[in-house]
Parts: C-alpha cells; structure tokens; sequence
C-alpha cells in the first residue's frame, strides 16, 4: 500500500511540474537572470540525488511510519479516539504548522542553515526550485516528519495527502508565474502564491527571514513573519543570497559542497520596517 501510494503522489508530482514549466513558458512572472539550461540540470541533479538518498531510508518512510504507528496505537490521535474526520483535518493543520516552525528554524540554527542555503542560493524562482534541497537536508526533514508522524499517529492516508500537499504547494509557489494581481490577492489569504513566496527568496536578509509558509498563508500572518511585496518590486528583486551572486550556484558540485565551505556563515541583521501593505 505504501508503495502504491508513493508512486500516485509521484505521477501527480510530475504531471503538475510539466504543467507548471509550460505556464512559465508562456507567462513567466519575471525576467530570468541566469540561462535556464544549467540550472535546471543541476536542480533537476539534485532532485535525483535526493530521490536516492529517501529510497536508501526505506520506500516512502512517513507514510511506512504511519503504518506501523497505526498497527501498533502509537501516538496522540490513537490514544485519544476522536473522530475519524476530524483527526484528518487536525494532522493537516499540525503538520502544516510543524513545516513552518521547521522552516523558520532552518534559518535561525547555523548548521540547519548551512544545509538550507542550497535551497535559497539559486539565483532565479521556478518550479525547479521546489525540488533543490542538500540531500542532508531531504533526510532530515524526512527524519522529522517521521518523528511528527510517531507523536501524532495520523492515518496513513493524511499523511500521504500531506505530502503530496506539501510538494504540490512548493512547486506551486516557487514557480515563476505571473496570475492576475486581483487573483493572487485573494488566494494569498489563504494559501502562499508565487508573488508571496519569491518574497522570501530575496537577497534582502529581511524578507529572506519572512513568508515561511510553504501551503498555508495564515501562519506568516499569525506569527509575525508576513511581508506583502518586495520592497524593490517583483521585477527588480534580486533572486539568490547576496554573497552568492556568481555562476557558481548553477554547478552541480559547488552547490551540493556548499555546507561544507564557510557552512557557519551568519547572515547580518539590522533593524528594518517590514512591508504590510
């Protein structure tokens, strides 16, 4: 059944990266500053690399969790008895708010950000930037749904849509898709557009540390991290880390050892107004 389940998430996930990289092609949000061919082959790279190191921990792990944690009344929602219905729309809710407090936390912890910086030197947003993670990373993102998946102990099928969800989300909002203003306002007060998310892919250290969400929009809002529109527009905002700005983040090796070169370097902070308008 895992396996079964794993390999639908994983022809969904394909058909809407097509999908995507057709509409970027034919309504591209933003200029790209770097040319689409090496880029896409190293993220498309890493994707495969990351792929291998999840298969080399066991066929679809969090949903194998759920399996195993249902077969043996392990964690909260087995103990407690609620409803089905509503146990499912709670582990949406809580998983998608643990994604969010991890995201926030792979950027305040020098290691986890060491890791994450992969995901952010990309100097343009499309839809293979959903997919370009350190490897390390991929596996310890696994290892903390899997421990999620134990304290809860949802049913396997939520945890299978969360994941589908959740990759469907990312590849959703890093691609560059330009929707009609009036749409994206309305569908940012409910889940992250593309316009939201690019925020948060910024050089600007700021707006770098805001627009967590990767599905939900409420949790930025909630918790403070919300910022509406770049400060320099949507069009003139630099994509990528600032001490990263060179061809290098388009090579497949540089990015995969970029922890392991100057991994602890801490992006500086100083006092800012953020935009909420």
């Amino acid at each position: 059944m895992t396996d079964s389940l794993a390999q639908s998430g994983l022809a969904l996930s394909v058909l809407l990266f097509v999908i995507l990289a057709a509409l970027e092609a034919i309504f591209p949000r933003k200029k790209r500053s770097m040319p689409r061919g090496q880029r896409w082959r190293t993220n498309v790279v890493i994707i495969i690399v990351d792929s291998i190191a999840l298969r080399l921990m066991g066929p679809a792990a969090a949903i194998a969790a759920a399996s195993y944690a249902a077969q043996n009344g392990i964690g909260l929602f087995n103990w407690i008895g609620l409803p089905d219905w509503l146990e499912f729309i709670l582990a949406l809710i809580i998983f998608d708010l643990a994604i969010y407090a991890q995201h926030v936390i792979s950027h305040k912890v020098p290691l986890l950000w060491a890791l994450h910086k992969v995901h952010h030197a990309d100097r343009d947003i499309d839809v293979t930037t959903a997919v370009r993670f350190h490897p390390f990373e991929i596996i310890l993102s696994m290892l903390y749904k899997c421990v999620l998946v134990f304290l809860l102990g949802p049913s396997v099928f939520a945890v299978f849509l969360f994941a589908l969800l959740l990759n469907l989300f990312a590849m959703f909002n890093h691609a560059n898709l330009r929707l009609p203003l009036s749409v994206d306002g309305i569908l940012r007060l409910f889940v992250v557009t593309p316009d939201m998310h690019r925020v948060h892919h910024s050089t600007v250290v700021e707006e770098t540390d805001s627009n967590f969400g990767f599905s939900i929009a409420l949790w930025d809002r909630l918790f403070g991290t919300y910022t509406a529109q770049p400060a320099a527009g949507h069009d003139d905002v630099v994509i990528g880390l600032d001490e990263y700005q060179s061809d290098h983040p388009n090579e497949l090796w540089w990015s995969l050892l970029l922890p392991f070169h100057d991994r602890y370097r801490s992006k500086e902070r100083s006092g800012y107004k953020r935009n909420s308008t």
